[in-house]
């Protein structure tokens, strides 16, 4: 039995999971973003915030640093991953003196999540000579981190989902990805004092070896036996593996899956499984799925990397950004994923001063220490290798979760930190 997250992702089947789990949950859930609520309020910057915006503005020659997003692609496309990001950016210039009091200037470039545009788009950071390279979010990782990594150019993300984003020398991801949303998941179900949960997977040969790999170590190291029920995408209606799994008596079910499924396990739940403790990723509280269950959605449990929602100073500063400079960026879904990884390298790399360049930008973030992640509902993130075993890249292990209440709205919201699962 594999005892913690460190030697399960030392396994080539948990390193191809993982880039693939989170491709499909962590992107698939961000169809609903288009349709979430946008930031068209006053601009008007309340009193509690006026700190946030002292209006130190950056000069001189702009710091050019790589933002890499999947927009344009038949299948996914996110351009308010970017939108927030930028928006992230004209903030940072604006209040922040940008990174060592120069302006930020963003290359982007769209890989339309096609490996063939992503490694062109890798092609071109280093052509362009960027300082540093942001990945808003994409599952193809593997094929663009060597390039960059390899030509000296630091690679940032909020949400590492690829092995390379995870375990390469100057890669850095604010946060611990899947395998921490699994274990916090597990710390959440140990604190309760489940004894047996039935996790709904999506159908995905990678996903269910992701769970395998990931979640079911975690789960037991925590007292938790975890049952794993697949779900194939696309189904309309989960009302027989619901029926199934409930047959088990479980204490509490945990959603892993895109929209859809979510949408069919959290129906059949309120049909046949009212009552019934629920754990879910992200992906399962986008507009459509929290349109679609209505009131089954009620105490539904949520872990997520970000808190926009919330009347936490992070959140606040999140809406009011989006407000000023984004405003017709939808800030449902996983606009905030951008936002965090821009600004998050803005305040990581707070007390670099002199030459500016990728070689001083990694070493800045190599020794990044307590940063306050952006949005983060007070998470904080120190790029020591230390926070995830087997994940060296992985800056923070902590997750915010909320629960949803009957109205769609997510509240009660804390940090998990799993950390105590991950000791070998």
């Amino acid at each position: 039995m594999i005892e913690s997250v460190g030697r399960a992702l030392s396994t080539p089947r948990s390193r191809v999971s993982l880039a693939l789990v989170s491709t499909t949950v962590l992107l698939a859930g961000c169809g609903g973003g288009a349709s979430g609520a946008t930031t068209a309020d006053s601009t008007k910057i309340p009193a509690a915030l006026a700190s946030a915006f002292p209006g130190h503005k950056a000069t001189g020659a702009p710091v050019r640093i790589g933002l890499i997003t999947n927009e344009g692609g038949s299948t996914i496309s996110q351009p308010e991953t970017r939108e927030a990001a930028e928006a992230a950016m004209k903030y940072a210039n604006a209040n922040l003196g940008g990174i060592a009091g120069r302006p930020v200037a963003l290359t982007v470039c769209k890989t339309k999540e096609e490996p063939a545009t992503a490694r062109d788009c890798a092609n071109q950071m280093v052509e362009q000579k960027v300082d540093a390279v942001v990945l808003t979010s994409s599952g193809l990782g593997d094929s663009m981190v060597p390039i960059v990594t390899k030509a000296g150019i630091p690679w940032a993300t909020a949400i590492a989902a690829s092995n390379s984003e995870g375990t390469t020398a100057n890669a850095f991801s604010w946060t611990g990805g899947f395998p921490t949303t699994m274990t916090s998941m597990a710390a959440y179900a140990k604190e309760k004092g489940y004894k047996n949960v039935a996790a709904f997977v999506i159908d995905a040969p990678a996903a269910v070896s992701g769970i395998e790999a990931i979640g079911k170590p975690v789960f037991a190291k925590a007292g938790v036996g975890l049952r794993i029920v697949t779900v194939a995408a696309g189904t309309p209606d989960a009302s027989p593996q619901v029926s199934a799994a409930l047959r088990n008596k479980p204490d509490a079910v945990a959603v892993v899956a895109d929209p859809t499924v979510c949408t069919s396990v959290l129906q059949a739940m309120g049909t046949l499984g009212a009552g019934i403790a629920r754990m879910t990723v992200q992906s399962c509280v986008s507009p459509e799925v929290v349109q679609a269950v209505g009131a089954g959605m009620d105490g539904v449990q949520v872990f997520s990397s970000f808190d926009v929602a919330s009347d936490d100073p992070e959140a606040q500063l999140f809406r009011q950004v989006m407000k000023e400079y984004s405003p017709d960026t939808p800030t449902q879904g996983y606009a905030a994923i951008g936002y965090q990884g821009v600004l998050g390298l803005v305040r990581a790399l707070h007390g670099l001063s002199g030459t500016v360049s990728a070689k001083t930008i990694t070493a800045a973030l190599h020794a990044a220490k307590d940063v306050v992640l952006p949005a983060g509902h007070g998470i904080t993130f120190s790029c020591d290798s230390k926070a995830v075993p087997g994940l060296p890249a992985a800056c923070s292990a902590k997750e915010v979760t909320g629960t949803v209440s009957s109205d769609g709205k997510l509240g009660q919201l804390r940090v998990v930190d799993p950390s105590a699962l991950f000791a070998r």
